[in-house]
């Protein structure tokens, strides 16, 4: 996924996870008993991938990488 589009989607995700349940759109509602909640699961998923497509790297990712170079050398 080129750049433009990776920003376009994390946005989007980040607008969908701030939309109030039954707001202006909603992929499963909320009310059906577990399943309601698999939709804010991918889409904070398909965010967070976004964010490390973009560079943005998380604290633990970043130890990671530091504690893998450290044993390269």
């Amino acid at each position: 996924m080129k750049k433009g589009g990776t920003v376009i989607v994390a946005l989007f995700c980040v607008i969908y996870l701030l939309n109030p349940t039954a707001g202006l759109f909603e992929i499963i509602p909320d009310q059906i008993p577990f399943f309601g909640n698999i939709d804010e699961a991918s889409i904070t998923a398909l965010l967070i991938y976004c964010l490390k497509k973009l560079g943005i790297i998380f604290k633990e990712e970043k130890q990671k990488k530091e504690i893998k170079q450290e044993k390269e050398f």
